[in-house]
């Protein structure tokens, strides 16, 4: 069979979030792009997310701005624009779950937290609310702690993919890594692919966790790679009420995160992490039962009726760190070992913008510019992925 070269400005490797966005941004920015994916579009860390499109404060309840919080704190709006249909990617048609998320505490916040949440540096991002305010969950008269609406969004995470995906259709295309091979050829990388080899300006890894062996298939030892391993619950029931929140414990991060998603079959499934989801090694119906105390104890007053449990392992792939800290902000750098090869990992899915964006300046750095027009009609023999099933969905068939 003869083997068709084709070559185009970008070849980005890894169909979640963080490769679509990128996706929409470099061609709406005139290059021609063409993104790769072995798996379901979303599969693995994208579609684990809850879908939470937040600022940092959840990084802040030390009662002091940390260095995540000061880099996601512009996120938000880069999504509303977005939402809004302003700038290179356009979300609209993307269901919003919904349009903030409460921050609630059991007991009273320390003076430090409570002045920093009433600072001016946080002022329009978190109000205070009165009762009448409150969410229908935390609005019992057995509440008796404080609640805080941030500025946050949440989005449907399988509309989100198709929102992204839509519009670029033509220029996504699955790959099978038992006949295709990403390797370095005279210092540069290309992509073999049956019938077809691939040569790019540059080629952006944005495949997670997959871009360890990508790495490795380029005979590159830096960047490298770390995995924070998460442990989340799941817990299908009968409350009709939804909500979106943080609980504020005694640590600098939530001592429980709770977000409301919808089975195809329409029951509801609440989403639960925060310091719950933090050790990983614990079995799982230790967690579980974990899980069942800290909702009794945080929120007494509520009647899941017939509920089901699971519990949901995942890896969280980042750049790695001196001592395995968690990174402040999105990665992108240069593959040590070809000319023509980025890599890049969002950190969080609020940080897929601040990704392309340092994708988009690497290339300005090289002088990588939109010059190739690509038939992609050469690729079609490949097919077309299809899109990643919700964990929920999976979890409790």
């Amino acid at each position: 069979m003869e083997t068709t070269v084709l070559q185009t400005d970008i070849a980005i490797i890894g169909g979640g979030v963080a490769g679509l966005w990128l996706l929409n941004q470099l061609r709406a920015r005139g290059y021609s792009a063409v993104l790769f994916e072995h798996d379901a579009l979303g599969s693995q860390q994208t579609i684990a997310s809850q879908g939470m499109i937040h600022g940092g404060i959840k990084y802040a309840l030390g009662g002091s701005l940390s260095g995540a919080a000061r880099a996601i704190a512009a996120m938000p709006g880069r999504w509303r624009a977005a939402l809004a249909g302003q700038g290179p990617v356009d979300l609209r048609g993307c269901e919003i779950l919904s349009e903030y998320v409460h921050l609630w505490s059991s007991a009273r916040p320390s003076s430090r937290l409570s002045a920093f949440l009433a600072s001016k540096f946080l002022r329009g991002h978190v109000q205070p609310l009165s009762r009448g305010e409150f969410p229908p969950a935390l609005n019992d008269d057995a509440f008796t702690g404080q609640v805080y609406r941030l500025d946050d969004l949440v989005l449907d995470i399988p509309s989100l993919l198709r929102t992204l995906a839509r519009p670029q259709n033509e220029a996504i295309v699955s790959i099978d890594w038992c006949d295709s091979s990403l390797h370095a050829a005279g210092g540069s990388a290309q992509l073999s692919l049956p019938g077809c080899r691939v040569l790019a300006q540059q080629f952006v890894l944005t495949a997670g966790a997959g871009n360890a062996a990508l790495l490795a298939g380029l005979g590159a030892a830096t960047p490298s790679m770390q995995r924070r391993p998460l442990q989340q619950v799941l817990v299908r029931h009968d409350y009709p009420g939804r909500l979106f929140g943080h609980c504020l414990g005694h640590s600098a991060t939530p001592r429980l995160t709770v977000s409301t998603h919808r089975m195809r079959d329409g029951r509801p499934v609440w989403y639960l992490g925060g310091d719950l989801a933090s050790d990983p090694d614990t079995p799982p119906d230790s967690l579980i039962d974990a899980a069942r105390r800290e909702l009794q104890e945080l929120l007494p007053w509520i009647d899941l009726g017939d509920s089901e449990w699971r519990t949901l392992r995942m890896d969280r792939a980042e750049a790695a760190q001196i001592g395995r800290a968690r990174p402040d902000c999105a990665f992108v750098d240069r593959v040590t070992a070809v000319d023509n090869a980025i890599v890049a990992w969002p950190t969080k899915l609020t940080l897929c913008p601040d990704l392309a964006d340092g994708v988009e300046a690497l290339l300005a750095a090289r002088d990588i510019r939109p010059r190739l027009r690509t038939d992609l009609n050469h690729l079609a023999h490949l097919g077309k992925p299809g899109f990643a099933p919700t964990c929920w969905d999976t979890l409790f068939q």
